[in-house]
């Protein structure tokens, strides 16, 4: 009895650190979801359950940052909430559409997004650490945001890797300000979706509070960090999260 409670908070304070490290790769890039995924199947979650504690972890990081980003005058708050419509949208009606793609294909074309994205992160700098002017064409971004809220709202794990080239290139915002809009964007869309499982039976609270800590914890290091650093320094840790991924997805 005594070595299954101490295995049991052995196996949480793991899901707490693993939850930092999450926290830390969503506000910074993306992906964070690999790490935690796994760990709530490790605790003896089904996978559709773990989908669902996972968005506990998620929302309550994201208002970490959010917090953390507005405090330093980073967040562009009308920008965010514009492009966070259509993405709540998308990822509400994206089951309809998410299905009808083999998952194996659509991990590979995002994949070499994510590759494409690591090249122009190295040969094209300036896109990425300096806000440009951009002539913003507002319905091809509702449309760009929206197919980005499907594959959100029913796979999750990278999608910061698609929000980042969308808010960078479409609305002109070196990547600190991006990351700001990001975490904005995520916090929104998931909470609708942690509606639907909940009500659906998929989330368990407690263990998503655990991880929820540790999330918060890695949410609010990145965002000092990023706003202290700059977006040059935020521009290699993408850039290294990116080639990771990218080659896991097509590979």
């Amino acid at each position: 009895m005594i070595h299954q409670k101490r295995r049991c908070l052995t196996v949480l304070f793991l899901a707490f650190l693993g939850g930092i490290l999450a926290g830390f790769l969503n506000v910074m890039a993306g992906g964070g979801s690999m790490i935690t995924l796994p760990i709530l199947t490790a605790l003896g979650l089904g996978i559709d359950v773990a989908n669902g504690t996972n968005r506990i972890a998620i929302i309550l990081q994201n208002l970490v940052a959010i917090e953390r980003f507005r405090s330093k005058n980073v967040l562009k708050a009308k920008e965010a909430l514009l492009v966070s419509i259509p993405t709540i949208a998308g990822a509400l009606v994206g089951s309809s559409v998410a299905v009808q793609i083999e998952k194996e294909v659509l991990q590979r074309i995002v994949g070499v997004i994510f590759l494409v994205m690591a090249f122009s992160l190295v040969w094209k700098p300036k896109i990425w650490v300096e806000d440009r002017e951009v002539k913003r064409n507002w319905i091809l971004i509702y449309i760009v945001f929206f197919l980005i809220g499907i594959y959100g709202g029913f796979i999750q794990a990278g999608v910061g890797f698609l929000l980042i080239p969308a808010i960078a290139l479409l609305l002109g915002y070196e990547l600190v300000k991006t990351n700001a809009v990001k975490v904005f964007i995520v916090a929104s869309y998931n909470l609708v979706s942690l509606i639907i499982f909940f009500l659906n039976g998929k989330v368990n609270v407690p263990y998503g509070l655990v991880l929820a800590f540790g999330n918060m914890t890695g949410a609010w290091i990145a965002a000092s960090f990023s706003v202290k650093k700059g977006a040059r320094w935020v521009r290699w840790i993408v850039f290294a999260a990116v080639i990771v991924v990218g080659i896991r997805y097509v590979f």
